[in-house]
C-alpha cells in the first residue's frame, strides 16, 4: 500500500512551496490500520477472526490456548504450541510472560480466535530476544482460547474455614467444587493422575463439609457422584485398586444402579484378582447398559482370565497329588 504525504516548506515542481513524498506501508502497518486498540496506546491491537461465547477471561484465571507468534515478512511461526495434542494449562500472571498476550487474553471469550499485534513494549522490548527476535520488534500472535478456569475464586474460597464457607449459598460451593473437578479433568487428560487426584479430593472435601437443606441435598449428591466416579477412575490409573473400589462403592451408595460406578468396581476387583466379585459388579453394570462396549469387553476379558486362572489351579492340584516319582521311596535318606 502506498500513501502520499505532504511536506510543507519545500518547493514543488511547479514552484509552489511544499512537496509530496511517497510512504510505503509494511504489512503490519497496513494491518494495524483497521485493528481494535485494546491497550489505549495502540500497543496491543486486536482483530477477531471468530467470535467466542460466554464470559470474558477473568484476572488470575488459568487458560488453555493455542497460539502461534510471527515476525513480519516471515511465513513460519517463531513460537507455537499448536503441535501439542493437549495444550498445557497456563496461569495468568505466572506462566504467560508477554504482557501483550495477557492483555489480549483478558479481552477474549471461550472459543474465540483472534489476531493481535504487540508493539515492542508489550512483547520483547527494546532488546528483543536474540537471536530469534530482533530489537524493537512488533510481533503478530494468533490466539485461540479453548477454555479457561477461574482458579483465583476457587483458591480463595478453599482457604476459608468450614464455618466461613457455610455462610455462602450452596450455589457458590457447587460452583467452586465444579471448578476443582474441571481442573482435575484437565490434569487427568494430561495423564497427571496424582495432581488430578488432589483436585478431585479437594472438590469432594468441599461437598462433604457442606450442610444442605433436605430439598437441596440432591444437588450435593449429584455433584458428589461425579467426583467419586472421577476418583475411582483415577485410582485405577494409579494402579491402587483398593482405593478405586472404595470410591466406587461410595458412588453406589448415592446411586445403586449407576453403570459407571458398577463398572469401576468391577475393574478394581479384576485388578485385585477377585474374579467372582468382579463378575458380579460387571454383570450388574451390563444389566443397566446391555450394549455398552466397554462393559461387554471387560466381561470377555474377565472370562478369559478366569479360565486361565482355574486351569492353572487344576494343574497345580494335579501336581500336588501325583504319585511319588520312581527311585524315591518314603523314608529314604
Amino acid at each position: 500500500m502506498v500513501e502520499r504525504a505532504w511536506t510543507p516548506g519545500v518547493p514543488r515542481g511547479d514552484g509552489a512551496p511544499g512537496q509530496f513524498r511517497v510512504l510505503v506501508l509494511s504489512p503490519y502497518q497496513r494491518l494495524s490500520q483497521w485493528m481494535l486498540d485494546i491497550s489505549g496506546d495502540r500497543g496491543v491491537l486486536k482483530d477477531v477472526v471468530r467470535e467466542g461465547a460466554g464470559e470474558l477471561v477473568t484476572p488470575d484465571a488459568s487458560v488453555i490456548v493455542k497460539y502461534s507468534g510471527y515476525l513480519e515478512h516471515m511465513d513460519k511461526p517463531f513460537d507455537s504450541n499448536c503441535f501439542r495434542i493437549t495444550p498445557r494449562l497456563m496461569k495468568l500472571g505466572e506462566d504467560i510472560t508477554l504482557w501483550g498476550m495477557e492483555l489480549g487474553l483478558l479481552s477474549m471469550r471461550r472459543g474465540e480466535l483472534a489476531r493481535f499485534l504487540f508493539k515492542p513494549a508489550y512483547a520483547y522490548g527494546k532488546l528483543g530476544c536474540p537471536p530469534l527476535i530482533p530489537p524493537n520488534t512488533t510481533v503478530l500472535f494468533e490466539i485461540e482460547l479453548l477454555d479457561f478456569l477461574d482458579s483465583a475464586e476457587s483458591d480463595k474460597f478453599c482457604a476459608l474455614s468450614a464455618v466461613q464457607r457455610d455462610r455462602f449459598p450452596l450455589q457458590k460451593v457447587l460452583k467452586v467444587a465444579a471448578t476443582e473437578r474441571e481442573f482435575g479433568n484437565y490434569l487427568f487428560r494430561q495423564n497427571r493422575f496424582y495432581d488430578a487426584k488432589v483436585r478431585y479430593k479437594r472438590a469432594l472435601r468441599l461437598l462433604l463439609q457442606r450442610s444442605a437443606a433436605p430439598e437441596e441435598q440432591h444437588l450435593v449428591e449429584a455433584a458428589m457422584l461425579l467426583v467419586l466416579l472421577n476418583l475411582s477412575f483415577t485410582y485405577l490409573k494409579l494402579e491402587q485398586a483398593t482405593k478405586a473400589l472404595c470410591y466406587g462403592k461410595q458412588a453406589l451408595i448415592i446411586d445403586a444402579k449407576n453403570a459407571k460406578a458398577l463398572f469401576r468396581c468391577g475393574q478394581a476387583c479384576f485388578l485385585m484378582t477377585e474374579y467372582q466379585k468382579a463378575r458380579d459388579f460387571l454383570v450388574r453394570a451390563q444389566k443397566e447398559q446391555p450394549f455398552n462396549h466397554d462393559i461387554n469387553n471387560e466381561l470377555k476379558k474377565l472370562a478369559s482370565c478366569y479360565r486361565d486362572y482355574t486351569d492353572k489351579e487344576k494343574e497345580m492340584c494335579h501336581r500336588m497329588f501325583l504319585p511319588c516319582a520312581p527311585g524315591f521311596t518314603e523314608g529314604e535318606n
